[in-house]
């Protein structure tokens, strides 16, 4: 596995804050984000009532962008900030070419926006999926992406999802002025986390087979788990009513883990690994996981994620366990952490750099 960045540790344990925040409660993670980052949060929201930014989000896949930009959006205000994704733009434009008016309005703006190599016809057959030989060209990519910032309304963005390989670098590092955010601050945002947890996670995901409800055997548990006698393993168990107590079932390709997305994993470090490097843009570093010996005086033990574990008690009843989620990488063992505490990093380090751009 490609070794982690090791960014530094960022402290989010403050003294006198009591008690504990359910960091999965809405109402409870609004009182954590005030109680650690209330006068960064005061700023950014007094930003951005007259700026915007553009952070570009980086990550290897699963490392959670999209998870981090929502925490700080539902921190800040969903009002002030856009989380728009290469992924979504390409979807939402295959789903316009389906109307004859989504069809006639995606045409009209690429004939004002686009430039590139091929024509807008053959652009239109590639997003459509009736010209499958063809990739889709970074122009249009990009068209896309700022066809979905247009629609943003002057928010600040998260774009998410771009640069994906060594080749979109450059357009990335002019993507504030092909945007249009001239005279707004950009800045990279890194995330980096142990491959072990990428690899944990996937392995131990379930699915109900009949709703499609996610969960994790080992991270987001459900009500209830069952025990297979004949296969020696647990299973969570659909918490649905209309499912009938359904056996949630790992997704084809899992059991691989993160073998099963090991190119795309390492493009996305190549690519970290590059912009890293970049002078001149402003970089927030994201960590996900915290050495053990150090857990204590860095982060309250609520900010740790659980794992859950299972047993068959005397009478054959399962038995949930939990414990903090603890990996070993290499000869040292981290602790992972709940989104919450990384988005409190998040929010800090925006904080700064806005602070340090006006």
């Amino acid at each position: 596995m490609k070794k982690d960045f090791n960014f530094p540790l960022f402290k989010t344990k403050v003294a006198g804050i009591r008690g504990e925040f359910n960091l999965e409660d809405p109402k409870s993670r609004k009182k954590y984000f005030e109680a650690k980052a209330g006068q960064e949060i005061k700023f950014i929201r007094n930003y951005l009532k007259r700026n915007t930014f553009v952070g570009i989000l980086l990550g290897k896949k699963s490392a959670g962008k999209g998870t981090y930009s929502k925490l700080f959006k539902e921190a800040i205000g969903d009002k002030y900030i856009a989380h728009v994704s290469i992924g979504d733009a390409i979807r939402k434009a295959h789903h316009d070419l389906g109307t004859k008016a989504g069809k006639k309005e995606l045409e009209k703006f690429l004939e004002n926006r686009y430039r590139g190599f091929i024509s807008i016809k053959q652009a239109l057959d590639v997003i459509s999926g009736r010209d499958t030989k063809t990739l889709l060209p970074t122009e249009i990519a990009l068209a896309l992406l700022e066809r979905e910032i247009d629609q943003a309304q002057g928010k600040a963005v998260f774009i998410d999802g771009f640069p994906r390989n060594l080749d979109q670098i450059a357009f990335s590092l002019f993507l504030r002025s092909i945007m249009g955010y001239r005279e707004d601050p950009d800045f990279l945002v890194f995330i980096d986390l142990p491959e072990q947890i990428i690899d944990e996670r996937m392995k131990t995901r379930v699915i109900c087979p009949n709703c499609q409800t996610p969960r994790n055997l080992k991270l987001l548990r459900t009500k209830r788990a069952g025990y297979d006698p004949s296969k020696k393993s647990f299973y969570l168990i659909c918490d649905n009513e209309s499912c009938k107590d359904s056996r949630m079932v790992t997704k084809e390709g899992d059991e691989f883990g993160i073998e099963n997305i090991r190119e795309r994993v390492n493009t996305d470090h190549s690519v970290m690994e590059k912009l890293l490097g970049i002078q001149g843009v402003p970089k927030v570093l994201l960590r996900n996981s915290i050495p053990v010996n150090k857990a204590k005086q860095y982060v309250d033990a609520y900010e740790i994620t659980p794992a859950y574990g299972y047993r068959l008690n005397a009478d054959k009843e399962v038995e949930m366990l939990e414990s903090p989620w603890e990996i070993r990488v290499g000869k040292e063992s981290f602790y992972s952490l709940l989104p919450a505490p990384v988005a409190v990093s998040f929010i800090k380090q925006v904080a700064e750099i806005l602070k340090n751009q006006r």
